[in-house]
């Protein structure tokens, strides 16, 4: 495993979370089987074009298992680091329950990841393998990463998902039908368990790494803060995003339930799937919840499967809960991110005002302030960055330079967000620091963006900002000044740019302006916030 500079919680704080029982010594692993085994008949369902499932979670377990000494087999164990690009099918399933059982460090990686964001990723985490998908509709992924494995020091072992693999690779079903691991390897609590990459202000994605001990007091606080839900979630998110690992593979376990995914979010589909199979959906970042009322497909039948809705991952919009309260559904809102997955949230007893309007007061164990540029802790009703520290906490960043900057010694990090702090302890997030933009609940980093973008030709400057949208939350918008006489991009040709760049379609800016100048500082930095207030304001 790479020697990464991590600044966990110790101390006091750390001996009060183990004698409270917020942490335990159980590795992500036994964690897993002891809640699979719980109740092996449990269904598990996949809706996918191609790759439908039904099966039990006993099933799955033997898979695992069998999963799990397939990679045994190849060497991997105990601190070895295995990435998996893969959609919600049922071998990402499997692979996932394998990795943590086997006690490896397992990277999920969002499967609409282009080239540049997956070769950076398996080569700064140093995964020794990959189990990839080779193909989903037009794209290659198995080319995509022949144009960048000579670049890749660490990586052994290619595991092919859905094609026959090519000399020198292996097979999925073939690592599937190796001889079962008995049981869960035994691994240090505080070691890491899962690296999830997220993009945010920086223009590379940023490693965030969780230890078994965090990461299981996460599920177990989320499963309990969701006792309200009464019905199982039908999953949208990618399992390789911290939302959709969370909630399609660890959460439900915990609470007992079946296991919903699917792979790609279509509401028509989603809306039968809740009718016959008696499942809520919607849940999560806006657009889940959105594109389902507005689907024609959306009828009363649907209403009552859906009397309770907890959104958060995007900026949510009050005509979305205004629209909520006229359909007579229960909207919450919460608040964390990948390095602090749950740190605020509301309940549906809460006052309307506070549950439709404010992200919700701390979960417990998490503690929040809110901070002036001078790091001095602001009023309440006054914002203020936001810096959180709690037992899911992450311990740190892959680059020691990110988790320097963004973790104290005292266990605060600092979110970048801005937000403010109600008399009854309520937080509402009002803007951000980060230069990130929040799509459908996946981080988009503008400085990425921005970078590709610049390398049209004629482009003088070009800033990417966060724009409203109704159905993802937020859009991007590129703004340009270009060299005299020389036309802006189209559309068109942008996304033709990005996409022989290798940039994920779903980072494209979706909206243009050009502009003569750029609103600047006296020492000539952009003012990204006058960008984004112009179009808020519909300018």
């Amino acid at each position: 495993m790479p020697a990464w500079e991590l600044q966990p919680i110790r101390g006091p704080l750390a001996e009060r979370y183990l004698a409270e029982g917020a942490w335990d010594d159980r590795s992500l692993g036994q964690f897993l089987t002891d809640c699979l085994l719980a109740d092996a008949s449990r269904r598990i369902r996949i809706w996918s074009p191609t790759h439908p499932h039904t099966g039990t979670v006993g099933e799955i377990y033997e898979e695992a298992r069998r999963m799990a000494g397939g990679l045994r087999d190849l060497g991997l164990g105990p601190g070895d680091v295995v990435a998996f690009q893969l959609p919600n099918w049922i071998e990402a399933v499997a692979t996932f329950y394998a990795c943590a059982m086997l006690g490896v460090v397992l990277v999920p990686i969002v499967h609409f990841y282009g080239p540049k964001e997956v070769g950076f990723i398996l080569e700064q985490s140093g995964a020794r393998a990959l189990i990839q998908v080779a193909r989903i509709a037009q794209r290659d992924y198995l080319a995509d990463l022949a144009s960048i494995r000579p670049g890749l020091s660490a990586l052994e072992h290619v595991v092919v998902v859905g094609a026959e693999p090519a000399p020198g690779n292996h097979g999925f079903a073939e690592l599937a039908a190796a001889d079962p691991i008995t049981g869960p390897a035994a691994v240090d609590p505080d070691s890491p368990a899962v690296v999830a990459y997220t993009s945010g202000t920086t223009a590379d994605p940023k490693g965030v790494v969780h230890t078994h001990r965090t990461l299981g007091f996460e599920v177990r606080q989320l499963g309990e803060h969701q006792e309200e839900r009464g019905v199982p979630n039908l999953t949208g998110a990618p399992v390789g995003h911290a939302i959709g690992m969370l909630a399609g593979l660890l959460v439900p376990l915990y609470r007992g339930q079946p296991l919903y995914l699917i792979d790609g979010w279509d509401p028509p589909t989603v809306l039968d799937a809740m009718v016959e199979e008696g499942i809520g959906a919607g849940n999560g970042s806006t657009y889940f919840f959105t594109s389902l009322l507005d689907s024609p497909c959306f009828g009363p039948e649907h209403l009552k499967m859906m009397p309770m809705i907890s959104l958060g991952g995007s900026p949510i919009p009050d005509a979305v809960a205004d629209r909520a309260e006229r359909l007579g559904i229960s909207l919450t809102r919460a608040y964390g991110c990948t390095e602090h997955p749950s740190v605020t949230g509301s309940k549906h007893a809460d006052p309307k005002e506070k549950k439709n309007h404010t992200d919700g007061r701390p979960l417990p164990f998490v503690e929040i302030r809110t901070v002036d540029e001078d790091g001095q802790d602001t009023p309440v009703g006054l914002p203020g960055e936001i810096l959180t520290r709690g037992p899911d906490r992450f311990v740190g960043y892959t680059d020691p330079v990110l988790t320097a900057a963004s973790v104290d010694v005292d266990g605060w990090f600092r979110t970048g967000d801005v937000g403010v702090v109600d008399t009854d302890g309520f937080l509402t997030v009002t803007d951000r620091v980060k230069d990130i933009i929040i799509r459908g609940g996946e981080n988009v980093s503008a400085a990425e963006v921005e970078q590709l973008l610049a390398k049209i030709d004629g482009v003088a400057e070009v800033a990417v900002v966060a724009a409203p949208d109704e159905r993802m939350g937020e859009h991007g918008c590129a703004f340009f000044r270009m060299q005299t006489g020389v036309a802006a991009p189209s559309l068109d040709q942008l996304r033709a740019h990005l996409d022989e760049a290798g940039l994920a379609r779903q980072k494209w800016p979706e909206e243009i302006r050009v502009v003569d100048d750029l609103p600047r500082t006296p020492s000539g930095k952009v003012q990204k916030f006058v960008l984004r207030d112009r179009l808020r304001a519909g300018n």
